[in-house]
């Protein structure tokens, strides 16, 4: 989504710091282009404007124009700055242990609130929490179902009135967790394809029926300036507690996400970032400010690693690579793991100075190499998984028939795996005094990819 705002302000910042000398004229030069970067990625004015002011009062102070390295100084201003106008902290919602909480889901259609609240209910399940959906949205067609489709999906209950009052719904639904010991309450309000009277009061007698401890903004971040206007309207009429973002893995220019915060003065909880109803990420505005600024977000790729490799797994694994009992069915199951951390090209931006970097630019990062990786490796048979070196000129040929592939295919991954197999035998194996090293085969695919990826620069390439 921050693609192009991302490669301006990369663009004007490393001018920045290229300058040998600072001065307040060109300080305001390379502002006057972050301004036309923010209103070109549809960030509000008002927010803009602020930012600037901001930005200029402590660039052109004494402090960063006298120190050793101006232009570096510039930049961890505007790098706070843009945390501070994102929201500072992110901690995601905070419930209270042992506390029946009710949140309130509100926002307009099209903006992905139904399937939000499925997501949100997923993540709070997983928490310990026993969420109870509730469908308040009378009026959409098919609106009732959908929340019963997703919520049996992440397997948390669906409380429904049919087409009784929405208030009404939100009332008895509130009763029936009392009943049947549900501590979180998730209601799925009624929403319309524009704001109106008639919805905000609704919302209203809904919120003066069952107090909830928390009303939620639904936000569709692809709408830019909209956006911004919008979640002004329910903070305004309703009284926001916070903010989810819906659609953030999108291509829109991502002003909402960078104006909501400002604008509201409440905190962005959540982001969308896929239709999975797992792809429910907190808001870290710190992390959001680096990958805007091309630092990259070690942070995500390391959670996303913790979530797709198992610990007992990675400890049986070390151990055969220990035994060198390490085969090609391992390096499968590392890659299918792999695979779910998400594409090659969305993990390599996460990576510090990667985005920015002019080889990777016209760089294509497939993912198909991984797909064929798979295809070879599932076209042999399990003697030949555990024993590349048996693979002759014949099963070579029946293996590139079974995968789609080439001789050439086929020749390049046997070798790259011995390759690798030998550097992990001395890498598990050497260490000198201390022992044995510990190794991790998805590190060293990583490391292998990445040094691919200098080297060949332009040219396309295998990553394995």
């Amino acid at each position: 989504m921050f693609e192009t705002l991302q490669g301006r302000l990369s663009k004007v910042l490393k001018n920045l710091k290229g300058q040998g000398r600072l001065t307040e004229k060109n300080i305001q030069e390379a502002l006057r282009e972050v301004r036309l970067a923010l209103l070109e990625a549809d960030v509000n004015y008002r927010v803009v404007k602020d930012f600037i002011l901001q930005v200029e009062k402590r660039a052109v102070g004494r402090e960063v124009l006298e120190s050793l390295s101006p232009g570096q100084q510039v930049i961890q201003v505007v790098h706070e700055e843009l945390i501070r106008l994102i929201g500072g902290e992110g901690r995601g919602l905070e419930l209270t242990h042992g506390k029946r909480e009710i949140l309130m889901l509100v926002g307009l259609q099209g903006s992905g609130k139904t399937t939000t609240a499925a997501k949100l209910a997923s993540k709070l399940k997983r928490q310990g929490r026993s969420p109870l959906l509730v469908a308040a949205d009378v009026y959409r067609p098919a609106a009732i179902r959908q929340l019963e489709v997703v919520g049996e999906k992440v397997g948390v209950p669906v409380f429904t009135m049919g087409t009784a009052k929405p208030e009404a719904i939100a009332k008895a639904a509130v009763k029936k967790a009392e009943q049947e010991g549900h501590d979180t309450v998730l209601l799925d309000t009624a929403g319309r394809l524009h704001i109106d009277e008639e919805m905000m009061q609704e919302l209203v007698r809904v919120k003066s029926a069952v107090r909830p401890d928390h009303v939620i903004l639904i936000a569709d971040a692809m709408i830019g300036q909209d956006a911004t206007s919008q979640a002004q309207e329910f903070n305004d009429k309703v009284g926001l507690s916070g903010v989810i973002l819906t659609k953030l893995d999108g291509d829109a220019r991502g002003g909402a996400a960078l104006s909501i915060r400002h604008i509201t003065g409440c905190p962005i909880y959540y982001a969308g970032v896929g239709e999975q109803l797992d792809a429910l990420e907190v808001f870290h505005p710190k992390k959001m400010a680096d990958r805007i600024l091309g630092m990259g977000d070690v942070l995500t790729l390391v959670e996303k690693a913790q979530s797709a490799f198992d610990a007992e797994q990675a400890k049986a694994m070390q151990e055969k690579m220990r035994k060198e009992t390490f085969n090609l069915e391992d390096f499968l199951a590392q890659i299918q793991s792999m695979k779910k951390m998400g594409s090659l090209s969305e993990l390599v931006k996460m990576i510090p100075g990667m985005a920015s970097n002019k080889m990777l630019a016209g760089m294509e990062v497939d993912d198909g190499e991984l797909v064929r990786v798979e295809a070879i490796i599932n076209s042999m048979t399990p003697e030949e998984r555990h024993k590349p070196q048996i693979i002759s000129s014949s099963r070579r040929k029946r293996i590139c028939r079974g995968s789609g592939t080439t001789i050439a295919d086929v020749n390049a991954l046997i070798k790259q795996f011995t390759q690798m197999r030998k550097m992990m035998k001395v890498m598990a194996g050497g260490g000198g005094k201390k022992g044995p090293k510990t190794i991790d085969p998805t590190q060293l695919m990583m490391g292998k990819m990445k040094k691919k990826m200098k080297v060949r620069g332009k040219k396309r390439g295998r990553f394995f």
